[in-house]
């Protein structure tokens, strides 16, 4: 999405104030080569794109509105902009999540309120299209543990390597494994049980093919392995090197350029904490943890040797510079105000 002599340009997503938040929509940072973000203001008003992913090859940006239960696509103008792209389209309850196929060839969303996974095949422009609902989740921990029925509350969807979707599911402490049919949308390939209560958000898949969850209510991360077709668990460990406290809850994890190091976040301490993988991808050792540079961290991204760290309370993105052999970052080199960012990502 960024041709030559265009900026580098970072979207924000946000909470506006229907999601209590102080944005009026999708932000833009521009990247400078030192590492600094530079804020360049709103590139669309939208209610509350609290996640954001943007197509492999067009220069199209996707957006849920959370309190809206809709997911829309916006199209690239001028310096910064965006400007809408084809209808909102409905989604559920709390849609905190997208994710765009690596071939452009749909977009998934998964909604926190109700649990839903949904497909949208998208044109050749770009646009959402046609709407597919997935399969209900059914909660694997019912019948060892009997009591009031918990609420399925999908949150993430990782397109694998391999070209099958994984999506996380906090309330049912599941990963699925779906396969994307044409025309028809996701169908369940397998599913992975995780701790009761453990909470999955978000995952990342490593280059040994196996992908790295950390869940937000235990605060801890998984590691599932790739073995004949299917994932099974093989590593279960902190997600700081510290601990966590009660009121602690994990966020994003992601991983250095190389695979070597992956760093969690965790809101309440307001911490990110270094991990060592380990073992060709089997395990993630904690080796550091660190303050975030601010209130609230919900989502970092790495780039390069830059780690940025999105602050939704304190309305700022801090940048560290990391240490490319120990993976270690030094202090808070520059921070930058932007309002109730929950997401940060890079036009390609």
């Amino acid at each position: 999405m960024t041709s030559p002599g265009q900026q580098a340009i970072i979207w924000t997503g946000t909470y506006t104030p229907d999601g209590g938040g102080r944005a009026e929509g999708i932000g833009a940072l521009a990247e400078h080569e030192d590492g600094s973000l530079e804020w360049l203001g709103t590139a669309v008003k939208a209610d509350s794109p609290s996640f954001l992913a943007v197509h492999p090859t067009l220069p199209v940006v996707y957006a849920v509105a959370e309190q809206r239960k809709m997911v829309r696509a916006f199209r690239r103008t001028g310096d910064f902009g965006l400007e809408p792209l084809g209808e909102p389209q409905p989604a559920g309850d709390a849609t905190c999540h997208v994710a765009v196929d690596p071939q452009g060839r749909f977009v998934t969303a998964a909604c926190w309120g109700n649990g839903q996974v949904l497909l949208y095949e998208l044109d050749a422009d770009g646009a959402l299209k046609s709407r597919f609902p997935a399969a209900p989740s059914v909660d694997p921990h019912a019948i060892v543990n009997p009591g009031e029925p918990r609420q399925s509350r999908a949150h993430a969807s990782l397109m694998l390597a391999d070209g099958r979707v994984m999506t996380t599911d906090l309330g049912h402490d599941t990963l699925r494994i779906w396969n994307y049919i044409p025309g028809t949308g996701l169908v369940v390939d397998h599913e992975v049980a995780l701790p009761f209560g453990s909470g999955p958000r978000h995952l990342v898949q490593h280059h040994s093919g196996h992908v790295f969850v950390v869940s937000e209510y235990s605060v801890e991360v998984f590691v599932v392995r790739p073995e004949a077709g299917t994932f099974e668990l093989v590593f279960r460990g902190p997600a700081t090197s510290g601990g966590s406290t009660p009121d602690d809850s994990a966020a994003e994890i992601c991983l250095d350029a190389q695979g070597n190091y992956a760093y969690t976040g965790v809101r309440g301490s307001n911490i990110i904490s270094v991990l060592e993988v380990g073992g060709g991808g089997t395990e993630l050792i904690p080796v550091k943890d660190f303050p975030s540079g601010g209130d609230w961290p919900r989502h970092h991204l790495v780039r390069e040797t830059w780690l940025h760290v999105a602050h939704e309370r304190s309305d700022n993105v801090a940048t560290f510079a990391l240490d490319p052999a120990t993976g270690l970052p030094g202090p808070v080199v520059h921070s930058v105000q932007t309002p109730s960012p929950t997401a940060l990502v890079p036009a390609r």
